[in-house]
């Protein structure tokens, strides 16, 4: 197989493991039902193309607006409708109010009693990717123990980790407690792999490898029948990813500095979000 699509072919191999090896029937938060398979990891090397899948297409608008919304540090839904993205609106208050998700625990963290001062994990991981290179504390976490019960869904990608290499490369691992493998995931994998491409070109690093961790990954029951269609699809050759290379500054990057070429996928398959 051609290097330069084995990424999507990972993935695809990790939804056959779960159609054939998972644990059926199992319940689950929504009440729909999954084929549920826990533990599991791929390394996908951005050297090999941007790991946008082809086999289906996937929303990539919304993955960009929704990754510069976490950036942003915002946790209002009315900032990502503005941009014709409502892959939030099902958890949205009538306000647009989503509780102290993602974006407020990257940029203000707040402790325990409201005691601490907000604290910027995203400054702080990348400032100190600069000037620490090789520590092994180069974490953020949206897994705010006692502020769970606020957000109106809680985290599911909680934590991830930066590597620098000695050779100048930059490395993200995300741990994700659980993984809509058919809809939700390929949007993360994605969403991770520009995060790290975005971090890598402000610290004057090369990308390498996004490292996708998964406790409960899983395949909804009413998308089994999407699945068995995406897996009968040929993987394509992968888009490539192009940054401004005038951006400096991690909260510098608008919309237009972040261009996708050469992205030909096979059709969209429609699919019911769990809620």
């Amino acid at each position: 197989m051609n290097l330069s699509v084995n990424n999507e072919a990972k993935y695809l191999t990790q939804l056959r493991r779960i159609l054939n090896c998972g644990e059926s029937n199992r319940p689950d938060r929504t009440g729909t039902g999954t084929i549920s398979y826990f533990g599991d990891q791929v390394k996908y090397d951005l050297r090999q193309g941007f790991p946008l899948l082809t086999t289906k297409k996937v929303f990539w608008k919304g993955v960009v607006h929704e990754l510069l919304w976490f950036l942003s540090g915002s946790t209002n839904n009315n900032h990502l409708t503005k941009h014709g993205v409502h892959i939030w609106d099902e958890w949205a208050d009538e306000d647009g109010s989503l509780g102290p998700i993602y974006g407020a625990q990257w940029r203000s963290w707040v402790g325990v009693g409201k005691i601490v001062n907000e604290f910027d994990q995203i400054k702080e991981v990348v400032g100190n990717i600069n000037y620490d290179p090789y520590s092994r504390r180069h974490i953020v976490s949206a897994w705010a123990v006692h502020e769970l019960e606020d957000m109106n869904l809680q985290p599911c990608h909680i934590m991830f980790q930066f590597y620098v290499s000695g050779d100048g490369h930059l490395d993200l691992q995300l741990y994700q407690r659980s993984g809509d493998m058919f809809l939700g995931v390929p949007f993360n994998i994605a969403s991770y792999s520009l995060l790290l491409a975005m971090v890598a070109h402000v610290t004057g690093l090369q990308a390498r490898y996004f490292i996708h961790t998964l406790g409960d990954a899983h395949i909804y029951s009413n998308h089994e029948d999407q699945v068995v269609e995406q897996l009968s699809r040929e993987p394509r050759m992968p888009p490539e990813l192009f940054l401004n290379e005038s951006i400096r500054d991690i909260d510098d990057f608008t919309f237009e500095d972040i261009m996708l070429e050469d992205y030909n996928p096979h059709p969209a398959i429609k699919a019911p979000v769990a809620v």
